[in-house]
């Protein structure tokens, strides 16, 4: 039976109330909104007495440099031994696949899914999934004042965090009045706003800005300029001296471009023998649900802000975008 939001509110406060052992977790390669849910629904659990243990896989420490100023020292990096014995809450997850634990691990029954993604399997025992929410983060904020929790300037800025990054600093089509709302509450509790928006985006490394500029240089337009995209390589990663995470905001730069519809960023990426290639995706101005292109791909997301992965070749993923986009004109 599918439940109305409000329905799968109750029940899941039910849940966070009622229950006693917790355990979090959030998507694979955390961004700032998965991070936010994380830390802030684990305050707000244990301001009312519950054993919590939040969790993010080894391979996922540290994080990247935007978000290392955040205190994690209390998250763990591997699975508890008692887990069969928690309630395990997914926050920012819309499948099980983009989790660092399998379903096996955890009974649906025996999982809570806290989510906005549209295209959410709802794999839980309860599925609070929102789907007109920017962000995780504004369903936990939601939750804790369900829960009658008052929320600490501590609990309050990791909240910013997931809300400024998963709106695009205000600036996405999943901004609504309600957004800004939480954001002059969550200000309210004394967090400084602007310290973290200048830790998140103007602490850039060098390595980034060499890699921001070899990423322009190779910006190539398709669909007389309806598309634009960058290809990165693993010989331009070693060249601008940059790990992986350094393509954040690449993407939302070739958005930016007049006459885009969808930018897109690849990246050159090899796991084990196998080489493969990351798309991440951006929509402009609506028209163009890049969700679906990433269904298309295998991977998932929002109709504005979507990705996958491919073994496909650079030339072949061109054609898969260009068909794909063709085919939503």
């Amino acid at each position: 039976m599918t439940l109305t939001q409000t329905e799968s509110r109750e029940q899941t406060l039910g849940v966070l109330s009622g229950g006693a052992r917790f355990l979090l977790v959030t998507h694979e390669h955390p961004d700032g909104d998965a991070i936010g849910s994380l830390l802030t629904t684990k305050l707000v659990l244990e301001s009312l007495g519950k054993d919590v243990v939040s969790f993010i896989a080894k391979d996922d420490l540290p994080l990247s440099y935007e978000y290392q100023w955040l205190d994690v020292s209390d998250v763990a990096d591997s699975l508890p031994a008692d887990l069969e014995q928690r309630i395990v809450v997914f926050l920012d997850c819309g499948n099980t696949e983009r989790s660092p634990i399998v379903e096996a691990e955890a009974p649906p029954e025996q999982v809570l899914n806290i989510d906005h993604h549209h295209d959410n399997t709802r794999f839980g025992g309860i599925n609070h999934v929102v789907e007109d929410a920017s962000s995780t983060s504004e369903i936990v904020w939601d939750l804790a004042s369900g829960l009658g929790v008052t929320l600490t300037p501590e609990m309050a800025e990791p909240l910013y965090v997931g809300l400024i990054t998963d709106t695009g600093r205000f600036m996405y089509p999943n901004v609504s009045p309600r957004t800004h709302q939480m954001a002059a509450e969550l200000i309210a509790t004394g967090i400084d706003a602007n310290l973290i928006f200048r830790r998140i985006y103007e602490c850039l490394p060098e390595g980034k800005l060499h890699l921001f500029a070899r990423a322009l240089t190779k910006a190539r337009r398709f669909l007389d300029g309806q598309l634009t995209l960058a290809i990165l390589s693993d010989q331009d990663f070693a060249e601008c001296d940059a790990p992986p995470s350094y393509t954040e905001g690449i993407v939302d730069f070739l958005r930016a471009v007049d006459g885009t519809r969808v930018a897109a960023l690849i990246r050159e990426t090899t796991d084990g023998e196998v080489e493969s290639y990351r798309v991440s995706m951006r929509s402009s101005d609506g028209s163009i649900d890049v969700s679906r292109i990433a269904r298309a791909g295998g991977g998932g997301g929002h109709a504005a802000a979507a990705g996958f992965k491919s073994e496909l070749d650079d030339e072949q993923l061109i054609e898969l975008l260009c068909s794909e986009i063709s085919e939503q004109l």
